[in-house]
């Protein structure tokens, strides 16, 4: 993750955006627990709040494509 030029959090998937970068597994409970305890802020030394909004999505798909794909191998 990496904060971006408006206050907003960005996924970083091929982690060659510019600017200090974060770690995140990408579950819904590592997400939460990261935005209840302030991390991205800290962790990116960013002083305002980040919109994270595009990471919660990015995370959503991310888990909805994971049960897909868990469900498709099962069923082989």
């Amino acid at each position: 993750m990496v904060a971006g030029g408006q206050g907003d959090l960005v996924p970083d998937l091929r982690r060659c955006l510019p600017g200090r970068g974060a770690w995140l597994h990408p579950t819904g409970d590592c997400f939460d627990l990261a935005v209840r305890r302030r991390a991205f802020g800290r962790a990116l030394r960013v002083s305002t709040p980040l919109d994270t909004s595009a990471v919660a999505e990015w995370i959503a798909t991310h888990e909805q494509a994971t049960v897909r794909t868990k469900g498709n191998r099962q069923n082989l």
